[in-house]
């Protein structure tokens, strides 16, 4: 297997990821609370406890993090965001071109309105850039930053040395082939895409169905904003400590010392940066590697926790 089969998986992984699992720990729509609109996002909110805000990466529903969620509920309120137009949501009539940056924006205004205190935000894919963008413009109001495998500048996975201008022509290019992609074509793409993005093959179904339901343009317009968008120079704007959770394995066909130093590399920048490496995945830690991405997150939110005096 070719080296370059990583950097072509990590970029579909970042640019094309969808999730919608099917989990048996998933509830029907009707169970889940009333959503609340910031302009496009929606939100969600559930259990009782310190803030956690939740959001899935491009053209994917918020029931990504059903697994999560499940044992998180119990002693966190969560607060699930959906990006409009994406896994079935209805597209915002005459937005831009950018999907992530409003997104960020949206985010910020949730924690204002409802009166969050210091949040930890955690983000997939598309929805680690909406996290960093968070993090680096609004730092006063989130506590950490769990980011799951997603680069602060995806098209370092094409060229180690692009700028987000030389990345522009690519990022166009890109944009202008999928809009009038043909549905069949789009669907076999998309099989044979998610079958790079997970590993468990019991979730690609739905991961496909998934993408096919998300708005055609809002999609291209996010691959072309992540293609152009070097958070790199934000992310020492960062005040809050920042983890990074991120997938490898073999069949990537590069050593797993290439993946550790493509990340470590990217995120240098941040003053405080904890990296955790989940091995047997794909893009999707979440679903193929449930335990070992809750556990993670769990040590990472632990990480906030007081230390408890020693018994006199």
């Amino acid at each position: 297997m070719k080296n370059s089969l990583h950097a072509r998986t990590l970029f579909a992984a970042g640019l094309i990821a969808i999730s919608m699992p099917l989990s048996s720990t998933a509830r029907p729509a009707s169970s889940l609370p009333s959503v609340q609109t910031y302009g496009n996002i929606s939100v969600a909110a559930e259990g009782v406890g310190p803030d956690i805000i939740l959001i899935p990466g491009l053209a994917s529903s918020r029931d990504v993090w059903a697994g999560l969620a499940s044992g998180l509920r119990r002693h966190y309120r969560l607060h699930l965001v959906q990006v409009a137009g994406f896994a079935g949501s209805p597209a915002i009539p005459g937005q831009n071109t950018q999907v992530a940056a409003p997104a960020a924006e949206a985010v910020a205004d949730y924690i204002q309105h409802q009166h969050i205190k210091a949040p930890v935000i955690i983000g997939h894919s598309l929805g680690g850039e909406v996290a960093l963008m968070l993090g680096a413009r609004h730092p006063k109001l989130v506590s950490r930053l769990i980011i799951v495998d997603a680069l602060p500048f995806y098209t370092l996975l094409l060229d180690p040395t692009a700028t987000s201008e030389t990345a522009r022509p690519r990022a166009t290019a890109f944009r202008a082939a999928l809009l009038p992609t043909p549905a069949a074509q789009m669907e076999a793409s998309q099989t044979t895409t998610i079958a790079r993005l997970a590993k468990t093959e019991a979730v690609r179904p739905a991961l496909v169905r998934a993408a096919l339901d998300s708005d055609r343009k809002t999609v291209a317009d996010a691959v072309y904003e992540l293609m152009t968008t070097d958070l790199r120079l934000e992310l020492g704007h960062i005040i809050a400590p920042v983890d990074v959770v991120y997938a490898y394995d073999t069949l990537y066909g590069v050593p797993a010392s290439r993946i550790d130093t493509l990340f470590h590399t990217a995120y240098a920048a941040s003053p405080q940066v904890r990296f955790r490496r989940i091995d047997n995945s794909f893009h999707f830690i979440m679903l193929d590697q449930p335990e070992k991405f809750s556990q993670a997150v769990q040590d990472f939110l632990d990480a906030d926790r007081p230390e408890k005096s020693p018994p006199p």
